[in-house]
This record gives C-alpha cells, sequence and structure tokens, in this order.
C-alpha cells in the first residue's frame, strides 16, 4: 500500500490536502467524507497497513441491509487525510468541499488485508451515525477501477436511513452547512477534528435506531464529577450544542435505550430476583467517576481449603467499568479515562440494557485459552487487528445497589447470570473452589501465568488486600556465575551477580543479572568467593556494554546459582530475577544441555513480531536487521536520546510503504513516557527513552527514525541543543553545501559557540551547537531566526530563510524551525527512512572534506566506520560551557 498515486494527483502548494502521514498510532480509524467535486458522492475510508484505504460511495453508505451500494476503490490516502475538511480549489485534483460525514475506529476479527485480497471484508464500524456489522463485496464486473459493494449488515443497528437523510439542505448544496445528525445525537464532534470521539448509547429495536446519546468524558482520576452524565442524570455539558436534544430529551432518550435492551435481555428477571435476595447489599447513588480497585498480594503458593475459589490470573490491562444514566464509561486502574479508545467495548457493555453498573474486569486478546498481551499491545497501537474481550470477574454495583459487601461467591453468581446472552466480547471469568495448589499445577501446565485465590465470602475493598492473592507461575534455573557489579548506598557485598549460560561447546554468554533475594550473609560469602578472582575484562560474550556492565567485575564461569525468573525481555536476558541459591552440588559442567543453554537468546524471543519483514526491500535489509543495527551501535545512540522526549517515525509495512510519525504515548506500547504541558494546553504522555529496552521495544512496534527534541524532559522549557539544519534544493552542488556548514561554524564561532556537525542521511548537513547552561525556548528561537536571516540577508546568493520551496531553487534553505518546544531533528546514528538505508552520523569537522554526500554513511557500512573510531567524534559535546550570545549588543 503506497501514496505514490496520491501524491502524484496533487500539487500540495495549491491544495490544503495533508501531504504525507502526520498522525500519531492508535486504534485504525474509518472517516466517511462528503465531497462536493464535480459529481457529489461519500467517500469511504478505512485505516489499514498504515494508509487510508478508499472507496467513492456515490449515494453514500445504506444502514438498510437489503440496499446494495457501489463503491469505487480509489488511490489511498494519508492517515492524516481523516481530520480533513475545507475546499479544494477548483481546477485541482477533486476541487470541492470536504466535510467530514462521520468516524470512529473500526474493526476486524480476521487479517483485513487478507480478507480484501479475497474479495470479501466482514468489519464493525464504531461512529457517530454508522454502526454496527458491514461487508465490503468485490464485484466481479470488468472495470478501469475495481468497484465493490457496501452493504450493512442485518443487526441491531440497521434501519431504513440513508446517509443524506442526516444531512441538512446546506450541506446538501455543498455550502458549509453542518451535518444535521443533531436529531439523533444529543453530542457534538470536537472542533479540533479528532477520529475518536466518545461512545455512544444507542437505543435500538428489532427495526433499528430509536435514539442515542453521547456518554461523557468521565471524572478525572482524582475522583472529581465529571462534565458529563451524573448519578442525577445531567447530560454531559461538552454533549451540548446549538440545535442539540435538550437535557430531558437526552435522559429520555437513555431511558429508551435501556429499556429496550431490558425486554430484549430474558436474563434481568433472574438477576432481579438474586438481587433482591441479597443480604449486605445498601442503597447508594453511583456517580459517574472510577472507582479505587481492589488489588492482590503477591504469594508464594496457592491457598488451600474451600473457602477460598481460584481464577486464571490473564495478561492484560485491568479494567473498570462504570454505567450511569445507562452511559458507559470505561477507566484504567489507574483512572484514566478509556471509553473513547474503546467503543467496542463500551458499545457492548450499554448493550446489557442497565442504568446503575460497576464492573471489575480485564481487557484482553485471546489465542485459544491464553491471554496474548503482545497481540493485545500490537491492536492498540494500531500494529494490528485482534478481537477484543472483556473478562469480567466481579461487580461492585448495580441498579442503585452497592454491592461491596456482599460475599464475592453471591457477586459473581449474579454477574454470571447477568451476562447470559451478553455481546460475545463480553466474558464471564469463571473460576474453581478448592484445591487451589491443584488448580494452579494445572494453570502452570498450560503454560498460563498463574492464578488469582479469593476468598469466596470475602467483601470488595479498594486496595491491596490479603483475600485477593496473586500466585504466578515462576520459572527456576541454574546459572554459571560470570561477574559482579558493585554495590551502591548502604548494600554490602556486592550489588548484583551476573548470570552466563553455555555458548557452544566452550563458550560462555551473558545471560542477565540477579540482585534480590540475597541475605547479608550470602552477600558476604559472594564477596569473598568472587573478589580475589575478579577482572575487569569480560570473561562471557557481552551483546551490549550498559554503564553498569563498565564498572562490572568479571570472573571465570566456575559457580552455579540457582535463580527464579519470569521470562525473558525482548534482548533474551533474564526478567524479574530473584536469587534461590548456590548450587554448592553442580559444576559449570552440569549446565551444558540444560534448558537455560537452550532457551533465552533465540531471535524470535529478541523480537516481537515479523523478524523477516523487510524494511528496505531494495537491499533486503529486513525488522531483525534493523533490530541487530541499534543493538550494535547502542552505545553510541543512547547519549542524544536518554532523557529526551521524542517523535520516532514508524513504518509498519516497510519504507516503500506509509509511515508515520508518533509523539505521543499509546496504549499497548510499553515505552517510558513523560507527562508535559502542550502548547496548545492540557497535558499529554510524550515518548522517552531511558536505556536501551526502550529502544529496542520502539523497534519492535517498527520505529525506523529517532526525532529527539533540542531539550530535555526535566526541562523542557529550556533548550540545551541548537541545530541549524542546511537543506539544500536539489541543485545545489554537495561542495557547496559543506562550504556553507563550515561558514556557519565560523560564524558561530565568533559568536562564542562552538559547534559540531552530522550528516543527515537526506541531503543535507546538520550543525548543532550546545547550549550550557540551556536557555528558554523564545530566547532560543529567537537567536537562530535572526542568525539564519542575516544568513541569507547577507548571502542571498546562496542562502534562504523561509520555508517557500517556490524560492529555494539553487539555494541553502537554513532551517531554523528545528529550534521550539516541541521541534525534533534526527539523533545521531538513526536510520533513515529513505531508499539506502542511509544513517545520520555525526563527524569531527576535518572529516567533513572526505565525506561523499549526506547519505554516504548507510546500514552497510557505518558499523565499520565505528569500528575504526577511538572515541565518539561528538564526545566533547556534553563538556562544553557556553551560553547564547545577548542579542542586544
Amino acid at each position: 500500500m503506497s501514496l505514490a498515486d496520491y501524491q502524484r494527483k496533487r500539487r500540495f502548494d495549491r491544495t490544503p490536502e495533508p501531504q504525507e502521514n502526520a498522525i500519531g498510532g492508535g486504534r485504525p480509524v474509518f472517516v466517511v467524507q462528503l465531497h462536493h467535486a464535480s459529481h457529489r458522492h461519500y467517500d469511504f475510508r478505512l485505516q489499514m497497513a498504515g494508509v487510508l484505504k478508499s472507496w467513492a460511495v456515490p449515494k453514500g453508505p445504506s444502514l438498510d441491509p437489503s440496499v446494495k451500494r457501489l463503491a469505487v476503490e480509489v488511490e489511498d490516502h494519508p492517515v492524516s487525510y481523516a481530520r480533513f475538511e475545507g475546499d479544494i480549489p477548483k481546477g485541482e485534483y477533486g476541487g470541492g468541499h470536504v466535510r467530514i460525514f462521520d468516524s470512529g475506529i473500526w474493526s476486524t476479527s480476521e487479517d483485513a488485508e487478507k480478507q480484501l485480497a479475497k474479495g470479501h471484508l466482514t468489519f464493525e464500524l464504531f461512529g457517530d451515525i454508522l454502526q454496527g456489522g458491514w461487508h465490503l463485496i468485490r464485484s466481479h464486473r470488468r472495470t478501469s477501477q475495481r468497484q465493490w459493494l457496501l452493504i450493512k449488515q442485518d443487526d441491531a443497528f440497521a434501519s431504513n436511513r440513508e446517509a443524506d437523510d442526516f444531512v441538512d439542505e446546506a450541506a446538501q448544496r455543498g455550502t458549509h452547512g453542518a451535518m444535521n445528525t443533531r436529531q439523533t445525537y444529543a453530542g457534538k464532534r470536537p472542533a479540533t477534528g479528532k477520529v475518536t470521539k466518545g461512545i455512544t448509547s444507542k437505543g435500538v429495536t428489532s427495526k433499528g435506531v430509536t435514539s442515542k446519546v453521547t456518554a461523557s468524558k468521565g471524572a478525572t482520576s482524582k475522583g472529581a464529577t465529571s462534565k458529563g452524565a451524573t448519578s442525577k442524570g445531567a447530560a454531559s455539558k461538552g454533549a451540548a450544542s446549538k440545535g442539540a436534544a435538550s437535557k430531558a430529551s437526552a435522559s429520555k432518550a437513555v431511558t429508551t435505550t435501556t429499556d429496550a435492551n431490558r425486554r430484549r435481555n430474558p436474563a434481568t428477571t433472574t438477576w432481579r430476583a438474586q438481587l433482591d435476595a441479597f443480604k449486605g447489599a445498601t442503597r447508594q447513588t453511583l456517580l459517574h467517576k472510577p472507582f479505587a480497585p481492589q488489588l492482590c498480594e503477591p504469594a508464594d503458593k496457592a491457598p488451600v481449603g474451600d473457602d477460598w475459589l481460584h481464577e486464571v490470573k490473564w495478561d492484560g490491562y485491568r479494567l473498570l467499568c462504570t454505567i450511569v444514566d445507562g452511559v458507559p464509561a470505561l477507566w484504567s486502574r489507574n483512572g484514566l479515562d478509556w471509553t473513547a479508545r474503546l467503543p467496542d467495548v463500551a458499545r457492548d457493555m450499554a448493550l446489557l440494557g442497565l442504568q446503575q453498573a460497576a464492573f471489575d474486569g480485564e481487557l484482553v486478546v485471546l489465542n485459544g485459552v491464553r491471554s496474548d498481551f503482545s497481540a493485545l499491545q500490537a491492536t492498540l497501537s494500531g500494529e494490528q487487528q485482534a478481537p477484543l474481550s472483556y473478562l469480567l470477574f466481579d461487580l461492585i454495583h448495580l441498579e442503585g445497589l452497592d454491592l461491596c459487601d456482599v460475599p464475592l461467591q453471591d457477586r459473581k453468581a449474579l454477574l454470571q447470570t447477568l451476562l447470559q446472552d451478553a455481546p460475545s466480547r463480553l466474558r464471564y471469568s469463571s473460576h474453581l473452589v478448592g484445591s487451589g495448589p491443584d488448580v494452579f499445577k494445572q494453570v502452570t501446565a498450560e503454560k498460563l501465568e498463574g492464578i488469582i485465590s479469593k476468598r469466596i465470602n470475602a467483601p470488595y475493598r479498594a486496595g491491596r488486600s490479603r483475600s485477593w492473592q496473586k500466585i504466578k507461575m515462576e520459572l527456576s534455573d541454574e546459572f554459571a556465575i560470570a561477574g559482579f557489579i558493585e554495590p551502591k548506598g548502604s548494600r554490602t557485598g556486592i550489588g548484583s551477580l551476573l548470570l552466563a549460560v553455555p555458548q557452544g561447546r566452550t563458550g560462555w554468554r551473558l545471560a542477565g543479572r540477579v540482585g534480590t533475594g540475597m541475605n547479608d550473609a550470602m552477600l558476604r560469602q559472594l564477596s569473598a568467593m568472587l573478589r580475589p578472582q575478579a577482572v575487569t575484562a569480560p570473561t562471557v560474550t557481552v551483546a551490549d556494554i550498559d554503564s553498569d556492565l563498565r564498572r562490572a567485575k568479571w570472573v571465570r564461569p566456575r559457580q552455579v546459582v540457582e535463580v527464579f525468573y519470569r521470562g525473558y525481555s525482548s534482548q533474551g536476558l533474564l526478567r524479574h530475577t530473584a536469587f534461590r541459591a548456590l548450587r554448592e552440588d553442580k559444576s559449570v559442567a552440569d549446565l551444558r544441555g540444560s534448558p537455560a543453554q537452550e532457551e533465552p537468546m533465540k531471535k524470535e524471543i529478541v523480537h516481537i513480531s515479523s523478524p523477516d519483514r523487510l524494511v528496505y526491500p531494495e537491499l533486503g535489509v529486513s525488522k531483525q536487521d534493523v533490530a541487530d543495527y541499534y543493538e550494535r551501535v547502542m552505545d553510541w545512540l543512547l547519549p542524544g536520546l536518554i532523557g529526551r522526549p521524542l517523535a520516532v517515525l514508524r513504518c509498519p509495512d516497510g519504507t516503500q510503504n506509509a509511515c508515520f510519525f508518533q509523539k505521543h504515548h499509546t496504549a499497548g506500547m510499553d515505552v517510558s513516557t513523560v507527562n508535559l504541558q502542550e502548547e496548545q494546553g492540557g497535558r499529554q504522555n510524550y515518548l522517552m527513552v531511558r536505556d536501551k529496552t526502550d529502544v529496542m521495544q520502539l523497534v519492535q512496534f517498527n520505529a525506523l527514525e529517532f526525532h529527539p527534541w533540542g531539550a530535555q524532559a526535566d526541562s523542557p522549557d529550556h533548550c540545551d541543543r541548537l541545530v541549524f539544519d542546511l537543506d539544500p534544493s536539489a541543485e545545489v552542488p554537495w561542495n557547496k553545501v559543506k562550504q556553507a556548514a563550515r561558514q556557519v561554524r565560523d560564524l558561530l564561532a565568533q559568536l562564542q559557540l562552538q559547534s559540531f556537525v552530522r550528516t543527515t542521511g537526506g541531503k543535507g548537513l546538520h550543525v548543532v551547537a550546545p547550549l550550557n547552561p540551556p536557555a528558554p525556548w523564545d530566547d532560543a528561537r529567537q537567536f537562530a531566526r535572526a542568525f539564519a536571516e542575516s544568513l541569507a540577508g547577507a548571502h542571498p546568493d546562496t542562502y534562504i530563510a523561509t520555508a517557500s520551496k517556490k524560492r529555494r531553487k539553487g539555494l541553502i534553505f537554513v532551517d531554523y524551525l528545528r529550534n521550539g518546544r516541541g521541534a525534533t531533528s534526527v539523533c545521531s546514528y538513526s536510520l533513515r527512512a529513505r531508499p539506502g538505508a542511509a544513517v545520520a552520523t555525526p563527524l569531527r569537522w576535518e572529516e567533513l572534506g572526505r565525506v561523499k554526500s549526506s547519505d554516504a554513511f548507510t546500514i552497510r557500512n557505518v558499523l565499520q566506520r565505528l569500528a575504526r573510531l577511538a572515541d565518539d567524534p561528538w564526545q566533547a559535546l556534553t563538556r562544553i560551557r557556553q551560553s547564547l550570545p545577548d542579542l542586544a549588543e
């Protein structure tokens, strides 16, 4: 899938349409746009493989399952097009007014690309107007453009309505009228044009939608009452809009929804009878805000006795649900509102037909009887489409009654009844009573993560409690001691042991480290045993030397220890280790052929998915090759990344297909973040690298380029690196670019600023000046702009300081815009998503003359360069103390 046709057909200096992808990761979106081109039509788009697959639907989608709507396949669009509204100038391709008709997320239970290839895609939409199941079926007619049929599935969201029924007269004429969705939607599309919104709770009958009302954003994690629906049934302020339904009509719409669902749920009478019989339930009003969940205490072994029940410990995300006035809200364990991220789950919770309820459960992706955490992460971040399941294990509140003091076994029995005939996405988490050790043995035999044991008569209490115990499967094995790390603080003896496993017939390789589980006596014994034989050079194969390993002491593998662990990291190193015993009865010869030797370092374990996928097809470079590259340059790469907010360029389907930038953290990414104030207000979690694990996790998510801020995360409002990006037009020879970099260096030196040079891996060079102490961003931007404009003014035949491509022919653009809060520039040793797999490479100034082009260093040759270097060409950058000159002088 490629944007080549899209870009070929458009002149981006004349059309306001987005040229490339510029939207962060997240669940795949859909958008339908009403397009008044030469022929009025609707554009139907589904995010898939990094682009928007697009079809022109002349009459628009129909909610009637008996109607087959022609959908003509057109060129792929960038994902950022999902936000586009406006006027394409007449005379340009597709000239006319474009307006968003509906948008949201979409999902499918099978591989979308394979379904399209077979000619039949079955999927679900979660928008304001378009909901439920749909089909795209390829026509067998031979035409210049492939034709499909868009058909609504016959489900609760079907009706006899057409797309034009939701459009007012002004929009019909192609003027700037609004979509007339307010008759049935008591809500408002955010002004920002975001493609994900609050879930709508829709009243349904056998004929179709009868009413719907938007759920508001929930309360904050601090428990403040939300702006949305409360226990008093107030309609969301954010949902109010000109022409929107009144509070009374919104409340009535919700009542209609839940009454309709209750009539359809045959279990209603049964659970109401159970509820009436409960002792311990108290009348209480449920507020529209998250509740504090009950948490587990870790335990070494499963409890015995029939007063305990045992559930599978699912490997997913804890997910809470509250339903207030029929409107569901989903909350993370920490009280973050996840409703907009999971409209499919929220819609199914609404279909239970409840007015007031609170649930506790786990969001998972099931693969048979096992939960697949990697697939869950990939689905929430947009990497793949896997069906989500909400496994419910507790019921906290129901229809005005607080159930916290009702015994657990009764709560679960009521929950099981309530979920009869529930949508398939909602599942009851079953349990076994008694025989805890046998249950744990059975679960671990199935390679599941462990069990949660709960007292059957226990109440529900926020926080950790011994009435809920977590028993996780712990692996143990034997490893050779390869060295130790010195202790820190008050700890004595050693800090941690370095562990090794056999490699080949005679060699050893590092398997990880262990620092917990050793008492003072053992620490002293190990120190006395190891120190006399310690050396500073590694005695085993080490893939990467991190800062801790640089101060390690190494020994020849002679002693054996037994260690608990819980699997392996993406780099093949032991995770969650704990010391069990010094095995003086074992020798290192006993370890050859052990499971520890065979298990951890296979490449399939290092990389989460698709190691053979080609990232640079023209070179035959795979995702595995990219990961290997970043592991090998890690010590050179990290100094420019650690502790800085950053954006990454992700290429899920290789550089020949669409790539997109991402700067914000999304659900499913196990990567460090920093919470920062946005320029437009509000706060967001930005991606950040703390160590090599973060880098490799991003690589696993198909990150190819790394673009850090020119500021540290702990001081985001102050610039510590000025970057001047010398970006030549195609007509400028390379020698002239090198001369320009030297001239910038010399002029900065006159201002008492020492600078460094880097190839960008594209066409130009970066000249970078460190600032220590850092400067406020306003000062840095003002200086950079003044410098660039002065340079362009003095040498107008060489430089230009404006971004206009029309005026740049034969000139070098001095891009000072890298010097602003939130702006980024490519990191040293980052790959570039361009043919040839070039690498942004720092240089010594005296080397610049010998470099043949900006893309001279690539994934194929940069490692040889590093092997010849005694130290980093930019090693002195962090030691320099210099500050911005006073512009007033």
